[in-house]
């Protein structure tokens, strides 16, 4: 199965995060990529320098064609910068996509520092968009903000998890790439219980686009049919090998080698 995926997410003009790195992913996976652009950003490996946002009546009409044509077996939410364009993806969704499987990259802010999300913005997300979703995928300052407490440790990670599932969201991805250590763990949390990922940190500057490039593969396996935790399985990897390949190119954070594959019958069933 090919798994059509309806990415909303801002560009990067450095092609390391963002809309670049979500169609690159989904390629890369076997799924079928297709696009509403939320934002436009100038930014290198350095940062991010200067937004643009997107008019939210675009960003509907961006979403209803493809959904209303194409179509979607999973719809990939990444920067959205303020709560017009929360609102905006949200009424696209009710209308055109309510049963489609969700995957919430809660962007907040670049890599470099840059802030993606306005703090209004984010009683918005909680309200409007994180109902509709099948998963979200934050990291460990997202978590704190949507939880509303610190995230010191592993300890925490699992009541922030439970704490994330509390606001009415089927499944948390909770992303421990900010803890420090030899070993990164990330949590997965549904409402049967919390499984806990590990895996070597692979010591690189690379990172940049982590994040996006993770949901967006989850997304792709959601779409493919694949079963959440499968999906997460496959995206990890992916993830990891696309770090580990990474060029090294730019002088900051820089991009992921998306043109990795991973082994697609490890992950199925």
């Amino acid at each position: 199965m090919v798994g059509r995926v309806l990415i909303c997410a801002g560009s990067d003009s450095g092609g390391g995060a963002g809309i670049q790195a979500d169609i690159k992913t989904c390629t890369a996976l076997g799924a079928y990529a297709a696009t509403a652009i939320t934002a436009l950003t100038a930014q290198d490996t350095h940062g991010v320098q200067a937004v643009i946002g997107v008019d939210p009546d675009f960003i509907r009409l961006q979403m209803r064609m493809v959904l209303r044509d194409i179509g979607a077996d999973a719809i990939k939410t990444g920067m959205l910068a303020d709560s017009a364009t929360i609102d905006a993806v949200c009424d696209a969704l009710d209308s055109d996509a309510r049963n489609t499987p969700l995957v919430v990259d809660p962007v907040m802010v670049a890599k470099g520092g840059h802030p993606l999300l306005a703090t209004e913005a984010v009683a918005t997300l909680k309200r409007r968009l994180l109902p509709l979703a099948t998963i979200i995928t934050p990291n460990i300052p997202e978590a704190e903000a949507l939880a509303g407490m610190a995230i010191p440790d592993l300890s925490a990670m699992h009541a922030a998890a439970r704490a994330l599932l509390a606001l009415g969201v089927p499944a948390v991805l909770l992303k421990g790439g900010h803890m420090e250590g030899d070993t990164l763990v990330d949590l997965l949390a549904t409402g049967a219980g919390v499984e806990a990922f590990s895996s070597p940190r692979i010591a690189t500057t690379s990172t940049h686009g982590t994040g996006c490039t993770l949901a967006s593969a989850v997304a792709a396996g959601l779409a493919q049919g694949m079963t959440l935790r499968d999906a997460v399985l496959r995206a990890r990897a992916y993830v990891a090998a696309a770090i580990a390949a990474a060029p090294g190119f730019g002088g900051g954070h820089g991009p992921l080698d998306h043109t990795v594959t991973v082994d697609r019958g490890r992950f199925a069933g």
